[in-house]
């Protein structure tokens, strides 16, 4: 096994004068297969394509784009295994110091918007090549978007990057399709007919099953008419039973082919069985993205929980799809072999670990429902809740040679847990899985934010944390819950954010870290804080989006800290809960004391308590 060429050198070593495809990413270069990257490259390798691989180029200059000279079929261009935005930026919209997925974690390294800044420096230097775009920032930017950091409407990335196609998704199938057209002589141009593919054109005459979106005019314009496309769009992300969807620009269509048809076990099989390195090329010291993967395995792809707040729908699509029991196993084999694996498999799982099957059997044969959740407001009672295979992966995997423990730390699902009438599972996930702590995502207490955010009602929650304390005490385990909350989620105001602190309160918990909703491009939530609506329902929504008063929430998940006091108390007043100002055991914080060196002394003090 040996990496890509990244070089000239290195793809002249290999005999080759001219590469197929060039892929550009604005992560380091990972050969290992969380890193989509690796899945792509190794993907067009193992079917005879030659790949060299240009990561992180220096975007003002030319030399580094123009190293291998100009590829036989393409450029695949990617920002990497991140949004660039998201990875520079954080909700306040304040410069990160961190880039995980760059040597030694130095920021600066890829631009932002570096989908399009590379795909313009692309169509600069070799305006007759083939630029395919691909990866999260591509996908979830495929049509015309809300665009957080600019605070405006933006037209599909494909138009912004001046670029010939989008691959959407996953991928893998796509871009051998693409590649094989390509090959077989096919100009960029005239490659319409690919699922998960998304070009622009002239004229839709030759379209016949088709769906218009308003224009991008109007959604520019109208937010109802924006929270009109989403619908749209909403409903036909499975490969099933999705249109072709076009938008129509002042010169132009935007088409989006149907997504790909979710991987069959063979497939996804095979796409894990490829040569990756699974480590970072030796150029780099190290790359701390690295760190949770490099012995973790992915077991599944897709999600049917829907959160609002989640591209994994957009993304990988409701259906789920899952590897072989084998398949894992061999691979987990694979990984015992390496020269620093210490006994300890970190992950065996996906999106959401606990998600091995479709949630029924006929989405296989039509599709999952356009109108409706498989867990949301209520299970469907055709949900199928059965977690035996993957127990049985698990069981397989910590029998082997050289294992010490096999953790679980992707997602858990625990409504879906709660839904199995047989405990065997939960009571070896306790017994067997976790590493001292399970960490799960209720996101709000509030049912009124939780419906808004499509997740389960708090009920069920409280039902989840007593069982668990209780299965732990009969396995003599003392192994905590660390809850993801969030703060600001369309729906959510002062009183929700006070009903979430007296939660904390009770519970004695204080996050060491407070998640802000991030409203990223594509998802259901991000359309509600754009338009105020829910574009399901048509209804409005109530959307906190003063930085102060977002603040104040975040501020009350940790009343409990000093510098917080103010804050708390602000908040406090405007919710009209001065009840939970005060001395007793239900109060969040203390009386205000005026002396400002006694009202220091008092909310240190205070902070010291709370901590205890």
């Amino acid at each position: 096994m040996e990496f890509l060429p990244i070089n000239r050198e290195e793809m002249l070593q290999r005999g080759w004068e001219q590469p197929d495809f060039i892929y550009i990413s604005g992560d380091a270069y990972v050969d290992h297969p969380s890193f989509g990257a690796a899945i792509i490259t190794r993907m067009l390798e193992a079917h005879g394509y030659k790949v060299v691989f240009l990561s992180q180029p220096n975007w003002k200059k030319n030399e580094e784009f123009l190293q291998f000279a100009e590829p036989r079929l393409g450029f695949l261009v990617s920002s990497g295994n991140i949004d660039s935005m998201v990875n520079h930026y954080s909700v306040n919209k304040r410069r990160r110091d961190k880039d995980s997925y760059t040597d030694e974690g130095v920021m600066g390294k890829r631009p932002d918007r570096a989908t399009i800044v590379y795909s313009k420096k692309v169509r600069e230097l070799f305006p007759n090549s083939a630029i395919i775009l691909g990866g999260i920032e591509a996908s979830l930017r495929r049509l015309a978007h809300y665009d957080y950091w600019d605070d405006k409407v933006r037209p599909s990335i494909l138009l912004d990057a001046n670029a010939d196609m989008v691959l959407y998704g996953m991928g893998e199938t796509s871009i051998i399709e693409l590649a094989e057209a390509l090959d077989g002589g096919l100009n960029i141009k005239d490659i319409t007919y690919i699922r998960g593919s998304v070009y622009q054109t002239k004229s839709i005459d030759a379209l016949f099953e088709h769906e218009v979106l308003p224009t991008f005019e109007e959604i520019k314009n109208d937010k109802r008419k924006y929270a009109e496309s989403f619908k749209i769009q909403h409903e036909n992300h499975d490969a099933l039973n999705a249109t072709i969807l076009v938008e129509p620009y002042k010169n132009c269509y935007v088409v989006q082919n149907t997504p790909s048809l979710p991987l069959s076990t063979k497939e996804m099989d095979f796409s894990y069985s490829l040569p990756y390195m699974r480590k970072f090329h030796p150029r780099y010291k190290y790359i701390p993205a690295i760190e949770e993967v490099k012995f973790s395995v992915i077991s599944n792809r897709g999600c049917f929980g829907s959160c609002s707040f989640c591209a994994l729908t957009a993304h990988q699509g409701r259906i789920i799809q899952s590897r072989s029991k084998d398949s894992i196993v061999n691979e987990v084999k694979r990984i015992t072999e390496y020269d620093d694996f210490k006994g300890y498999i970190h992950d065996v799982g996906g999106p959401t670990a606990n998600f091995y099957h479709p949630s029924c059997d006929k989405q296989l044969k039509v599709g999952t429902c356009k109108h409706k959740e498989c867990l949301h407001p209520k299970p469907c009672p055709n949900l199928k809740v059965d977690h035996k295979d993957y127990l049985e992966i698990l069981r397989a995997c910590r029998k082997l040679p050289k294992i010490k423990k096999v953790f679980v730390r992707s997602g858990i699902r625990y409504d879906y847990l709660m839904h199995d009438k047989d405990d065997t599972f939960f009571k070896e996930l306790i017994e067997h899985h976790i590493s001292g702590q399970l960490k799960v995502a209720p996101e709000h207490v509030s049912n009124k934010v939780l419906d808004v955010m499509g997740k389960c009602n708090f009920e069920l929650y409280d039902s989840f944390t007593k069982k668990y304390e209780r299965l732990n005490k009969e396995a003599g385990k003392n192994q905590f819950l660390v809850p993801y909350l969030m703060s600001s989620h369309p729906g959510c105001d002062i009183h929700d954010a006070v009903e979430l602190a007296c939660y904390l309160k009770r519970i004695r918990h204080t996050p060491q870290q407070v998640q802000d909703f991030y409203p990223t491009p594509s998802t259901l939530s991000t359309c509600m804080y754009y338009t105020g609506l829910d574009p399901m329902t048509g209804k409005k929504v109530y959307v906190e989006k003063d930085p102060h008063e977002k603040l104040l929430q975040r501020a009350l998940m940790q009343y409990s800290y000093p510098k917080n006091y103010d804050l708390v108390y602000e908040a406090l007043k405007k919710a009209n809960r001065l009840d939970l100002i005060g001395n007793n055991g239900k109060c969040l914080i203390p009386p205000p004391i005026y002396n400002n060196r006694q009202s220091q002394d008092r909310r240190a003090q205070n902070g010291k308590s709370r901590k205890r």
